[in-house]
């Protein structure tokens, strides 16, 4: 009997597909180990202590020493690290510990709690630095591979993909860091700071934070971000960022204000209080007034304004729109620069 050329045996099928899957995820173990073969070496550990003032029973302010620690990694061969704000702020001693056990005494160069970043420097010969890549072209469902020190364990790895880019996060000063990198890749205490690395063995991220009691939901500073902060702390220490001396909280407006005034948003900025001899109060601003623009750009919360507060604003006349009494006004403002991030 001839056999049929047309039929196939459902088992060179199952041969196929067995084949095929074994060696797609030897592939994929083999990519992830040749990562973290080559970024592994840069990751450090950080070991942080504070002294922070407590009250104590008769509301003595005491001194108390905190221990802390995190990840980051070495991005240059001479020695600096990247790693978060939160992890290295107000630290009184860094201890810098590498891949091969070495360990180092660190010191800040700069950092900025407004994107959660910061620049320690160690001196120690034969460092190996990580590539940075680019986040920009980063594509949802591409791998990522977390690479840190959680609760002090050495090198441990994680593996996920990119969940969602372009998210706003609000980062511990306050402030919202955009574009930031959502992944499924694990994170834990411990892994704040280090890098969040391509199957190519690049870091387009650095993680910074997790949402406590959900699965899945880890955070990271993307690397584009930090390309143009590391220059400035390097150089300067901090980022300075323009300051009109405000305390302002969103507050709604009344439909018939915003369709009389022809605003884009039913919400603004009120103003609580204006610091004395502030540009706010140089300018005539008062308490009570809600901001609802901003060199012609229209603003419906503080965060608008924040985000145009930008560095190149200082010293620039600008104009600030706002709505006194239900009257809507135009008043000319020249930010400086920041003495507080906590203000505006």
């Amino acid at each position: 009997m001839t056999k049929d050329p047309r039929f196939v045996s459902p088992d060179y099928f199952a041969d196929r597909s067995s084949t095929t899957d074994g060696q797609l995820l030897d592939a994929y173990s083999q990519a992830v180990i040749n990562v973290v073969e080559k970024v592994s070496p840069a990751v450090v550990h950080i070991d942080v202590e504070k002294f922070v003032r407590e009250r104590h029973s008769y509301y003595q302010k005491l001194p108390r020493e905190l221990r802390g620690n995190g990840s980051g990694f070495i991005f240059t061969p001479d020695g600096y690290i990247l790693t978060n704000s939160h992890v290295v702020h107000g630290a009184s001693k860094i201890e810098v510990t590498l891949a091969d056990s070495r360990s180092y005494s660190g010191e800040v160069i700069g950092e900025d709690p407004d994107t959660d970043l910061a620049v320690v420097r160690i001196h120690a010969p034969n460092l190996v630095a990580a590539r940075l890549g680019n986040s920009q072209s980063l594509r949802v469902g591409q791998v990522a591979i977390a690479i840190g020190h959680p609760y002090g364990l050495q090198t441990t790895v994680t593996t996920g993909v990119i969940s969602a880019v372009g998210r706003s996060f609000r980062s511990e000063s306050g402030k919202v860091i955009e574009n930031i990198i959502q992944t499924d890749a694990a994170l834990n205490p411990g892994n704040s700071g280090g890098p969040l690395v391509t199957s190519y063995g690049e870091v387009i991220g650095i993680n910074t934070a997790i949402v406590m009691m959900a699965q899945g939901l880890c955070f990271a500073v993307p690397i584009d971000t930090a390309k143009r902060v590391i220059p400035v702390l390097m150089k300067h220490g901090k980022i300075q960022r323009a300051y009109i001396g405000i305390g302002g909280e969103d507050v709604q407006i009344s439909r018939r204000i915003m369709l009389f005034h022809e605003l884009l948003g039913d919400t603004g900025i009120f103003v609580m209080f204006v610091e004395p001899n502030s540009p706010a109060e140089k300018a005539g601003l008062q308490e009570g007034d809600v901001i609802v623009g901003f060199n012609h750009q229209s603003l419906v919360r503080t965060d608008d304004l924040q985000k145009l507060l930008t560095p190149d604003r200082i010293g620039v006349r600008s104009q600030l729109t706002i709505l006194r009494h239900h009257q809507k006004r135009v008043i000319n403002i020249v930010p400086e620069p920041s003495p507080n991030k906590d203000k505006y």
